[in-house]
C-alpha cells in the first residue's frame, strides 16, 4: 500500500456490508460496514499513532455510502490534520458500465444478459436500469435486462422475463461485489459471467485509490472528507457547474481517479478497464 497508513475498506449493500470482500483484499486491509464499526476501527488506529485511509467500496450506485462515511469520519476525535483520509470511491458508474461491457464481450452474442446487483433505494435501482441500458446500447447483445437481489425483479424473475422475451440462454453479469444467483429451476440455461472484478484487480484498484488519497493530501492538503459529505447530492465526488460559472472536464480512468481540470478545457474522457480487471471467465451455473 502507498504510504505508511492503515487502510480500511468501508462497505455498504454493494459488498454485502463487507461479507462479499472477506479474504479478497489482502491481510493488511480492514473491511467494515459504515457506522460504529468504522468509527471504532479508525479510532483504534489513531490511538496507535497510525494514519488511516478509508476507501468507500461502491461501484457508483451507492453515493450515500460516501457521504455517510464522511460524516462518520468527521465525528472521530483527532481525525483532522491529515490523520484520516477519505479516498475516492472504488468505482464510478462509468467504471461499472465499462467493466460490464468487458464482461459482456466474453458472452456469446445470442445470449441474453441479466445485469444483477443488490437492491438499494429507488434512485440506486433506477441507476442499474440506466447502466444496463448503456451496456445494451454500446454492445452486441439484443436483450439486456436488470435484476435485483432482494428487489423486483429478482434474478429468478429476471431469467424468466428473458425467456419470455425469446432468450434461449442467459448470462448473469454481477454489477456489484456480490454473487447473485437465481433460485429454483430456470426455464433456460444460465451462465455466470462473474466476478465483475477479479481479486488481483481489486487489490490493484484499492492501492491506486490509497495512493491518490495520499497524493491529494501531500499536494493540496485535502483529506477528502469535506468533498465526501456532498457525494450523495452530486452522485459521487465529481460535480457540475451552474451556467455561467465555467466548467471543467474529468478523466475517469478505470484504475485511477477522476482528474478535474479548470474551465475552458471543454471535454470529458472515459477510459475502459484494462484486460486484467476484465478477465472474467464464464462458467455455467445452470
Amino acid at each position: 500500500m502507498a504510504g505508511n497508513a492503515a487502510v480500511i475498506a468501508v462497505c455498504g449493500h454493494e459488498a454485502a456490508y463487507g461479507r462479499a470482500l472477506e479474504g479478497r483484499l489482502g491481510p493488511d486491509t480492514g473491511i467494515v460496514p459504515n457506522g460504529r464499526a468504522l468509527f471504532r476501527a479508525v479510532a483504534a488506529h489513531l490511538r496507535r499513532g497510525e494514519r488511516v485511509v478509508v476507501v468507500p467500496m461502491t461501484l457508483g450506485r451507492e453515493p450515500g455510502l460516501v457521504a455517510d462515511t464522511a460524516r462518520t469520519l468527521r465525528a472521530v476525535p483527532d481525525a483532522g490534520r491529515g490523520a484520516v483520509l477519505l479516498a475516492e470511491p472504488f468505482g464510478t458508474a462509468q467504471h461499472l458500465v465499462a467493466w460490464l461491457r468487458a464482461a459482456a464481450g466474453r458472452v456469446p452474442a445470442d445470449s441474453a444478459l441479466l445485469v444483477a446487483a443488490p437492491s438499494g433505494d429507488p434512485f440506486e435501482d433506477a441507476e442499474l436500469h440506466r447502466v444496463a441500458a448503456l451496456v445494451r446500447r454500446y454492445g452486441r447483445h439484443a436483450l439486456v435486462e436488470a435484476a435485483f437481489g432482494g428487489g423486483d425483479p429478482d434474478p429468478a424473475e429476471g431469467v424468466r422475463r428473458c425467456a419470455l422475451l425469446g432468450a434461449e440462454r442467459v448470462a448473469l453479469l454481477p454489477a456489484s461485489f456480490t454473487a447473485l444467483h437465481p433460485e429454483g429451476a430456470a426455464p433456460v440455461p444460465v451462465a455466470d459471467a462473474g466476478p465483475l472484478v477479479p481479486d488481483p484487480a481489486l487489490r490493484r484498484v484499492l492501492d491506486e485509490r490509497v495512493a491518490d488519497a495520499h497524493r491529494r493530501w501531500d499536494e493540496h492538503g485535502d483529506d477528502g472528507i469535506a468533498t465526501g459529505l456532498t457525494a450523495a447530492d452530486h452522485h459521487g465526488h465529481a460535480h457540475t457547474h451552474p451556467p455561467g460559472e465555467g466548467h471543467g472536464h474529468s478523466h475517469d480512468h478505470a484504475y485511477g481517479h477522476p482528474h478535474e481540470h479548470g474551465p475552458g478545457t471543454g471535454h470529458r474522457h472515459h477510459h475502459h478497464p484494462s484486460a486484467a480487471a476484465a478477465d472474467l471467465g464464464v462458467r455455467s451455473i445452470a
